[in-house]
């Protein structure tokens, strides 16, 4: 069982600070990537003609940051009892009580509010009006 049920109102109280997060996780996931992806492309050029290997260290220590910070937002994330279920999509879950059994409230970025619940094995797609 999750450590913190929301209520509806709860979780609606949260979105701003849940928005702001899941921005910022994404911006970082984004940089993350876009750092790998010039990694692995020095990596080519340097098993090629053996330069870069000061340039592979030095970006090696900037992907190690990267990925730090960005696992440190997801930890805060976490911290409010949110659940994240989808960094891409954008994709929210508040653990909840509704008519006696623990669910997820249902929210995606770009959503206005919180419309959406589930089951805890359904996932989005089991996704139904409130």
């Amino acid at each position: 069982m999750p450590e913190k049920l929301f209520t509806l109102e709860e979780a609606i109280a949260l979105l701003p600070v849940i928005r702001q997060m899941l921005r910022e996780i994404q911006q970082r996931k984004q940089d993350l990537e876009q750092r790998t992806a010039r990694l692995d492309g020095l990596l080519a050029s340097t098993s090629v003609n053996g330069h870069h290997a000061t340039n592979v260290a030095a970006m090696r220590q900037e992907l190690q940051g990267a990925a730090t910070q960005l696992q440190q937002l997801r930890n805060e994330l976490d911290a409010t009892g949110a659940v994240l279920k989808g960094i891409d999509d954008g994709l929210v879950d508040f653990p909840s009580r509704r008519e006696g059994r623990v669910v997820y409230l249902c929210w995606r970025l770009g959503e206005e509010t919180i419309s959406f619940w589930h089951e805890l094995d359904t996932g989005f797609a089991g996704r139904q009006p409130l």
